[in-house]
């Protein structure tokens, strides 16, 4: 049953991220810094979908992904069309992993140690969900601030 949750909320946020992506009136603004703000909107898709297509798409679901963290921050100008399609994949790799999660697996322990000790499915699933909120609220607030 908490799976059904689990998906219905990345469901929810990954369809977040595509209208807020969407919704950039430019695709140069996507990519704006300003002084304090140092991870365009861009970026932080870049990351997001790489963060998730690693931790959920590569060790739960079992699909093949290759992450490249540097460029998910380092990387500039990818097409607002492309980011896009890159988050529908996304939706789709990670409602299928998780789909194919046993609830029973909940419980045990996640394949990587990713803070130096063991935790549950469970654990590292909230962990993730919090995360994606975060920079999702970034992105919004990068939007409105910066679009002009």
């Amino acid at each position: 049953m908490v799976l059904k949750e689990f998906i219905r909320l990345f469901e929810r946020d990954t369809e977040r991220l595509k209208l807020e992506i969407g919704a950039y009136s430019t695709e140069e603004n996507l990519w704006k810094v300003d002084h304090n703000i140092t991870n365009s909107a861009g970026n932080l898709c870049l990351h997001l979908v790489g963060n998730m297509s690693h931790f959920v798409g590569k060790e739960i679901g079992g699909f093949d992904y290759r992450r490249d963290r540097e460029f998910e921050f380092a990387g500039k100008n990818v097409p607002k069309s492309e980011l896009i399609e890159l988050i529908e994949k996304l939706q789709d790799v990670v409602t299928a992993s998780l789909e194919g999660l046993d609830e029973i697996m909940l419980e045990r322990d996640y394949p990587l140690e990713v803070f130096g000790a063991k935790m549950t499915h469970s654990y590292f699933l909230i962990h993730l969900y919090g995360h994606f909120s975060y920079h999702l609220g970034q992105i919004n607030y990068h939007r409105r601030l910066l679009d002009k």
